[in-house]
């Protein structure tokens, strides 16, 4: 972005409907990065990449031959490094497969939109079953509101949690990790359960359907701050919509929540926090990059 080029979560949409997913690694599948690397690791993955016509093989690397140097394996040879060829088939399927027979024909990062926002949504992990969700809010302003009202067992049946006051502006846009294991017991009792936030989530979604860095934030005046309990909401990974069902003249009537004093003295003072006001104040979108400036 500082150097004009805009890439905007449309740019990412297109690119994972293009690329295969090749690898099942933890959380869209069992495998740990060791068995990963013992099935062929980064070095297969760019090598089928690479002969599908899906990478540009003469980027500047450190190595002089560009990625297709990354394609084979290094090892001692007594005191001496030798590279080896990584060999034709995966090792292991159950891992990683070539990008002709491939686990998706996309990546499996999506984009919604619609009446709350703009957000991404990872389905490579999601059941297919589970990329269609509609179901009454539940609205939390922060992850541990949400733990504890399970740990209280509130949280019971179909529903859609939606943790807002989570963006850039708000708090720094924490990595939201501990709303994956709740949510994931209630989607296996049976129940319909999806995420809806302003914050982020890294690999820690997994199979709980996930809509993450919903823009513009809640605390900027976003949908999200208009949600409230109850309200129907309709996830769809498949058509890329992110919709509330309430009547428009009853949402624009709506004044959007603010955060409650506790909330904005927790996240505004002491441990330095002070010396981040400015980038608060000026902090642009997650789909613009949390850059802070103009």
């Amino acid at each position: 972005r500082a150097a004009g080029i805009l890439i905007d979560w449309n740019d990412f949409a297109e690119l994972s409907a293009a690329v295969p997913l090749l690898a099942r690694v933890y959380p869209n599948g069992e495998a740990d990065v060791n068995q990963f690397q013992s099935a062929g690791g980064p070095g297969f993955v760019l090598r089928e990449l690479l002969a599908g016509g899906l990478m540009h093989a003469d980027v500047a690397t450190v190595a002089p031959a560009g990625l297709s140097a990354y394609t084979a394996v290094p090892a001692l040879d007594g005191e001496r490094l030798r590279w080896s060829a990584l060999p034709v088939a995966s090792p292991d399927l159950s891992i990683l497969r070539p990008a002709l027979a491939p686990f998706s024909p996309t990546g499996g990062l999506r984009l919604l939109q619609g009446r709350l926002g703009r957000s991404v949504i990872k389905v490579s992990a999601v059941p297919d079953d589970r990329h269609v969700i509609e179901a009454p809010a539940r609205v939390f302003d922060s992850q541990e509101d949400l733990l504890a009202a399970f740990n209280g067992g509130d949280l019971q049946g179909d529903l859609v949690a939606v943790v807002r006051f989570q963006g850039p502006q708000a708090n720094g846009m924490p990595e939201l990790h501990k709303l994956t294991p709740p949510l994931a017991v209630l989607q296996g009792k049976g129940f319909k359960v999806a995420l809806v936030t302003d914050g982020r989530m890294s690999g820690a979604s997994g199979k709980v359907p996930a809509a993450i860095h919903c823009s513009p934030e809640a605390l900027a005046g976003g949908p999200l701050a208009r949600v409230r309990d109850g309200d129907v909401i309709r996830l769809d990974a498949v058509a890329g919509t992110l919709d509330v069902q309430v009547a428009n003249e009853d949402w624009m009537a709506r004044a959007p929540a603010v955060p409650d004093a506790e909330f904005l003295e927790t996240h505004a003072h002491d441990l330095g926090r002070e010396l981040f006001a400015g980038m608060r104040r000026n902090v642009k979108s997650a789909e613009e990059g949390a850059v802070t400036w103009l």
